[in-house]
């Protein structure tokens, strides 16, 4: 992987750390294709049962690096880049059958806020904070911003937040559901990890299970939502994880799961 994304695979857990600490990790090509490539390789990698996407310096990522953009808008197709990078890399954190956990260090705007709300647990350090930023350089939300932002708090407040850019402290992003946990800035790499690590370990074909069943039933009614759970369930039920829960609970002890 190219040195603007860090990539790390240790017992289970692939670390994916966007490494453009000068620029506050705003996404250039070369870190918008390293970042969807280790995000794909995190994915189809068996080895892997949790990812961790987390940044290096004060901000997690400011989004688009608008020094190159300006250089792309007199082209034949400036904006190619949410169909070619943004679209994947969301695909990619949304699709892969394993937790994903952003840490967010820092600072989270535009395509940055976006990864982080695609990011199935997010562990937050209290001096960070959010903006859509869109808006404020004249353009729409990308980054799956407009499907997940709404779905976490509200159409209404999605709105606000989409039409009138402003920066969102972490306490208020907690308050308002964006986070999951907040932690003190000192304690983010290690809390953030932490939270990875215990997914990594835990039943993560019950994990998958759940992220599909959740996606599924975000856009369709109850009926093909219970549908969908009988199929994720007889899935998981039928895992070793399941009959080693099982056995574990009744021998009052500690699973140790396997990942199948």
């Amino acid at each position: 992987m190219a040195d603007t994304v860090l990539y790390e695979v240790s017992d289970g857990l692939a670390t994916v750390t966007i490494n453009r600490p000068d620029a506050m990790n705003a996404m250039n090509t070369e870190a918008k294709v390293a970042l969807r490539d280790a995000l794909e390789t995190a994915g189809a990698d068996a080895g892997v049962r949790a990812v961790l996407l987390t940044a290096t310096g004060r901000a997690f990522c400011v989004g688009q690096d608008l020094k190159e953009h300006v250089e792309n808008l007199g082209g034949d197709e400036p904006m190619r880049t949410v169909r070619e990078h943004y679209n994947p890399i969301v695909r990619a954190i949304t699709g892969m059958p394993k937790p994903v956990v952003a840490g967010v260090n820092g600072v989270a705007a535009g395509a940055g806020f976006g990864f982080a709300l695609a990011a199935d647990y997010r562990v937050v350090a209290d001096t960070a904070s959010f903006t859509t930023a869109f808006a404020g350089v004249a353009l729409s939300a990308d980054s799956g911003m407009s499907w997940t932002l709404p779905r976490l708090v509200g159409a209404s407040r999605a709105a606000d937040l989409l039409y009138f850019p402003r920066s969102v402290s972490a306490q208020e992003a907690y308050e308002l559901g964006l986070v999951n946990k907040l932690v003190p800035a000192a304690q983010l790499a290690e809390e953030a990890a932490g939270v990875a690590r215990a997914m990594a370990a835990g039943p993560t074909v019950a994990y998958a299970s759940i992220k599909e069943s959740m996606a599924y039933g975000a856009g369709r009614g109850l009926g093909e939502a219970l549908e969908k759970e009988d199929e994720m369930q007889t899935r998981a039920g039928e895992s070793e994880d399941h009959r080693i829960a099982v056995e574990a609970f009744l021998a009052k002890a500690k699973p140790r799961y396997v990942g199948r």
